[in-house]
């Protein structure tokens, strides 16, 4: 069965994670530079077999779009582009990175650890694709 992954999407960095092939787990994958996520995406799809791409929708607390959102559909034009045949979905984002900050604190995570961003957005986009699985 192919994957499904999801991408918390910013401007800086894009955590990026991956389901199982049997799309039971949900786990981190990497962060990489958000300049070079399409080289990196279409390396990764010659190489495993993904269904889905799940991306981040971020909102404020009112359900409107947020600041971000803006930079997320750029980028969302150009997957489109590259990718025409690549599914992509979207998912409500909020509070993501409050709960990766604090699964970091939970698993006993030094101080200097939490303090990696990289790391945040990677368990962020983990925490997005295991709630679309739930979901679905």
């Amino acid at each position: 069965m192919p994957r499904i992954l999801s991408l918390d999407y910013g401007l800086k960095r894009t955590g990026i994670a991956i389901t199982d092939e049997m799309q039971i787990i949900a786990s981190g994958l990497t962060t990489i530079p958000s300049d070079s996520l399409i080289v990196f995406l279409s390396s990764y799809f010659e190489k495993e077999k993904v269904e889905k791409v799940i991306i981040g929708e971020p909102k404020q607390m009112d359900g409107t779009p947020s600041e971000s959102a803006a930079i997320i559909e750029k980028f969302i034009k150009k997957f489109k582009i590259t990718f025409p045949n690549m599914p992509l979905d979207r998912i409500d984002e909020r509070f993501t990175s409050k709960m990766a900050f604090q699964t970091m604190i939970d698993s006993g995570l030094k101080k200097k650890q939490r303090q990696n961003k990289a790391l945040i957005d990677e368990i962020a986009a983990t925490i997005m694709l295991q709630d679309y699985m739930n979901k679905k």
